[in-house]
């Protein structure tokens, strides 16, 4: 963050939610005045966000328009939606001392400028700001979805949010915490006159940062992170987080929405990227909803929530795979030319990377049928030889030939569930990783604590991103759905266990809390 005092901004603005929680006790009623310095302080912060869900958001839909002007085979797909993923994994690892990467750096920022009692709504803010940015990434990609070589159109207009946080940040000041570690507490104390109610003991609050610091710096490095088992144990906590947001699932859905609705059986691009835009738009709406439920439910029941009904979700969309499949319509005439496209049913036909279902009539009254070898040349959407081999055919509708999908009446409940899936996730283990992880560690752990999760969150992320098309075909989908599933539950058994309450614990006091027996760390 560029070392500079924020903008002069004395007037105090109301919070909307009057309801706080004390450090020690439950929920308090008690009314808040804020400086309007830390909303403004918060927006340009959570701009980084907003690029961070555009970026991730974007690639879902420009992908069904690149794989098509590049003609791309599925491992090329894969390939290019991981790059940019293997890239960020990278950034992390080294974005600990450096602390400048949206994705990491963000979280961490806001949790050292937030109140104590505010801290959670604060950094949930930031995933308000991600989630949005997906769902205007989503918006554009419909927009452009007709355009001539959109693809472009969508990826460049990523500079702009860019361009806004470069200049805000001329205007962030570094947070009080880092500027009191290089013993400027002058500068520290100016920057929370602008950022605390008027009324707040900020002496105090800096002698307390100063007493957390003076332990802190008699550790540093990943090796004092290991030989302390609370912050071990805090590691632990938080890299399991980071992992599980990952494999249960998200980011396969964010990047693939378009791609899985088109596997339900939509055949039209611009509208499978326009309810990809609608199923996003979920995604964002729970947001608000974990901001609102962050502080009364606390961090541990909204993450252990949110996965029971990711597994119910992800359950919905697998059962849906599972029963289309089943019950795909018949091979009316069987491909004896080909052994490997022999096939007696549209699901069996599909399941093969080289073969797709060609058939004439309407989806819901199929006339003829047959299992065909697909031209890679015309990027799998039509035949190599038969009925769907002719695009005049396929441009006059009178044969359809379905690559990857099979026609099932019931295809709606796929993207019911893909929505129900967003909804749940939103709230709980969306933002939850990322909340949890900026405050569970002491101050000279922070850095390389996070720098490790945020790492094993881009990679699980690249893993996953990198193996969901050719799952599909090892496991079918409805087998990958089922593992997702699995995955979601062994993570709510882990959490169940493993995850403390940290709602109202002030920073400097996270080391006790890990340092208490598991079963007091629950309820507070």
């Amino acid at each position: 963050m560029m070392r500079h005092c924020c903008a002069t901004m004395d007037d105090s603005v109301p919070l909307l939610s009057p309801t706080t929680e004390g450090s020690t006790m439950g929920e308090v009623s008690a009314t808040k005045s804020l400086p309007a310095a830390i909303y403004f302080l918060i927006l340009l912060s959570a701009i980084g966000g907003f690029l961070f869900g555009y970026d991730t958001g974007v690639v879902s839909g420009a992908m069904i328009l690149v794989r098509e002007d590049f003609k791309l085979s599925i491992e090329w797909h894969e390939l290019i939606v991981s790059a940019t993923i293997a890239a960020a994994m990278m950034a992390a690892l080294v974005a600990g001392p450096a602390s400048g990467f949206a994705s990491m750096a963000v979280p961490v920022y806001l949790s050292e400028v937030s109140p104590v009692e505010l801290r959670g709504r604060i950094t949930v803010v930031n995933n308000i700001f991600i989630t949005g940015g997906q769902v205007i990434s989503a918006v554009v990609s419909g927009i452009f979805s007709e355009v001539t070589m959109g693809w472009r159109y969508m990826l460049g207009l990523a500079g702009l949010p860019a361009l806004l946080q470069l200049i805000g940040s001329a205007f962030m000041p570094e947070s009080p915490r880092w500027l009191i570690s290089r013993g400027r507490d002058a500068e520290a104390m100016k920057v929370l006159e602008k950022i605390r109610p008027k009324d707040a003991d900020l002496i105090n609050e800096i002698e307390v940062m100063k007493a957390a610091l003076a332990e802190d710096t008699n550790q540093r490095g990943l090796r004092e992170v290991l030989s302390s088992a609370p912050v071990r144990q805090a590691l632990l906590v938080g890299s399991l987080l980071q992992l599980f947001q990952q494999i249960s699932g998200i980011n396969t859905v964010m990047y693939y929405s378009a791609s899985i609705i088109t596997m339900a059986g939509i055949t039209d691009k611009s509208l499978a990227i326009w309810l990809s835009a609608a199923t996003s738009s979920m995604n964002f709406f729970g947001t608000f909803l974990g901001l609102w439920l962050v502080e009364r439910l606390g961090r541990r029941s909204l993450t252990l929530g949110s996965l029971l009904g990711t597994m119910l979700s992800l359950f919905v969309m697998a059962l849906t795979f599972q029963m289309a499949y089943i019950n795909s319509p018949k091979v009316t005439f069987p491909n004896s030319d080909s052994h490997e496209c022999f096939a007696d049913s549209c699901g069996v036909c599909t399941s093969k990377s080289s073969c797709g279902y060609c058939f004439m009539g309407d989806q819901n009254d199929i006339l003829n049928s047959t299992c065909l070898a697909t031209d890679e040349t015309s990027y799998n959407e039509m035949s190599v030889t038969g009925w769907c081999s002719n695009s005049t055919l396929i441009n006059d509708g009178q044969v359809t030939f379905a690559y990857d999908w099979c026609p099932y009446k019931y295809a709606w409940l796929c993207i019911m569930g893909l929505a129900i899936y967003l909804l749940c996730f939103s709230p709980g283990m969306g933002p939850m990783p990322w909340t949890i992880n900026s405050e569970i560690y002491p101050g000279w752990a922070r850095a390389t604590c996070t720098s490790i999760t945020t790492s094993i969150n881009w990679t699980a992320n690249l893993v996953v991103s990198l193996t969901f098309l050719t799952l599909t075909e090892l496991l079918l989908k409805h087998g990958v759905f089922y593992m997702y599933m699995g995955l979601a539950g062994l993570g709510l058994i882990i959490f169940f266990f493993l995850l403390p309450e940290t709602r109202g614990v002030a920073l400097e006091d996270m080391e006790n809390l890990f340092s208490k027996p598991l079963s007091s760390r629950f309820r507070r």
